[in-house]
């Protein structure tokens, strides 16, 4: 069942009761970037997160994690420039940024998430973010602002801030949801992206809310791979601070369901962003596969599009279909080739759809070379790679980017 929502500016201001904020301290060296950013509710919220699965982890992860365990949070502080991970105090530093915020805005250390991006293995200093956090409170908006700027402080690599937020009816209760997102490089996520940060102001139980975003990143970041790499600082959080004032969702049915398709809405759109902003990459790849169970579905698009020889055919704009084979059957799934087809498609508009079919039952058809070329040079930068096996309903999608000299350029001086 669908159930409607409409998009609407604001991001996590979006929601009633919540405001941001996002400062230059001095983490980062170039004054013009934001490096500190804080989102706020204005009551205690229902909180939920999801994590990386890399055996090597920041100290944010230990803190947050910690700070979690009774399912509330009210504030949310986030460092770029420096990962915090592999310090022998960085524990201690992720404690004091909590302490910080409790010292400056009255929320509690233990109702603090926090998260921390950028270079592992460097010290994070508490000094320059002490120095700022009088700025970060006092900079806090509910206003579009707000938002934008703890967007663009959250960012490392990034190219374009990701945002996103909607409108939707509960019980005939009007709730909001809306998020901000950062991630370019070192994405291949297993749990949610290098970093996401949700509000709503719908009334949910923890438990509820786990169950919702971990259900949720199965099929949104989970399905992103720019290169390969999982972060050791992944993180998807949530708060909900009931302020909507819809009747408690304690359980599953319809509330649930439209609470889901809401937040499906948010992280889908967010994840496909960060795909598009990969480092380096010239086109967005969307990959779909039909006709076999979903679960099936999900590991062929996300071995298609996590395909380093998939990803430089479609930088080069070559109709290399074999590659795309190959990478499927390595997925790990047992399906028929003499079943497969594949289509390669892209389209300014629904109405202008320029697509080639590359392979028909598991071999090559006699297609135009031109067109082909055509198709993955589109001006859309959109290169969607359409996949059929056999007859069943079901499906899934996976986004990617194409792999470019200018991500190794990035990555061979991160640093420096």
């Amino acid at each position: 069942m669908k159930y409607p929502t409409t998009p609407i500016p604001g991001g996590v201001c979006a929601p009633k009761g919540f405001t941001a904020s996002g400062v230059h301290c001095g983490i980062r060296k170039n004054k013009q970037k934001l490096d500190l950013c804080l989102i706020k509710s204005e009551v205690r919220a229902a909180s939920a997160a999801v994590y990386t699965q890399n055996i090597v982890q920041g100290a944010p992860i230990a803190v947050t994690k910690a700070n979690l365990a009774d399912g509330y949070a009210q504030a949310l502080i986030c460092n770029s420039g420096n990962a915090n991970t592999c310090n022998a105090d960085g524990v201690e530093i992720a404690q004091a940024m909590c302490a910080l915020v409790e010292q400056h805005a009255g929320i509690p250390v233990a109702d603090v998430i926090i998260a921390s991006t950028g270079v592992i293995g460097q010290p994070l200093p508490i000094a320059p973010i002490a120095e700022g956090m009088p700025a970060l409170v006092s900079g806090l908006s509910g206003e579009i602002s707000g938002n934008d700027n703890a967007a663009a402080a959250i960012m490392t690599t990034d190219l374009r801030e990701k945002i996103r937020a909607f409108s939707f009816d509960i019980g005939g209760v009007e709730c909001r949801i809306g998020g901000i997102a950062k991630g370019s490089g070192m994405i291949n996520p297993n749990m949610a992206t290098m970093l996401a940060f949700i509000t709503t102001d719908v009334a949910i139980t923890p438990e509820m809310l786990q169950l919702a975003i971990s259900r949720d990143t199965e099929i949104s970041f989970n399905m992103v791979c720019v290169d390969g790499d999982t972060s050791t600082n992944d993180m998807m959080s949530i708060m909900a601070n009931g302020m909507a004032g819809n009747k408690l969702i304690d359980s599953e049915g319809d509330d649930f369901n439209a609470f889901c398709q809401a937040l499906g809405m948010v992280t889908n759109y967010l994840a496909r962003e960060i795909a598009r902003d990969g480092e380096g990459a010239t086109k967005l790849i969307t990959c779909s596969v039909h006709g076999i169970p979903a679960v099936d579905a999900r590991k062929i698009a996300k071995s298609v599009v996590s395909s380093s020889l998939v990803k430089s055919a479609m930088f080069g704009a070559d109709a290399n279909w074999g590659r795309i084979l190959c990478a499927m059957g390595y997925s790990g799934v047992t399906f028929d080739p003499s079943k497969v087809s594949v289509k390669f498609s892209a389209a300014s508009s629904p109405d202008d759809i320029c697509e080639v079919t590359v392979c028909e039952n598991g071999a090559s058809v006699d297609f135009d070379e031109d067109l082909a070329k055509k198709v993955l040079t589109h001006e859309s930068n959109e290169i969607a790679i359409i996949i059929k096996i056999g007859e069943g309903s079901g499906h899934a999608t996976a986004w990617g980017c194409d792999l470019t000299y200018d991500y190794v350029k990035i990555n061979g001086d991160y640093r420096t």
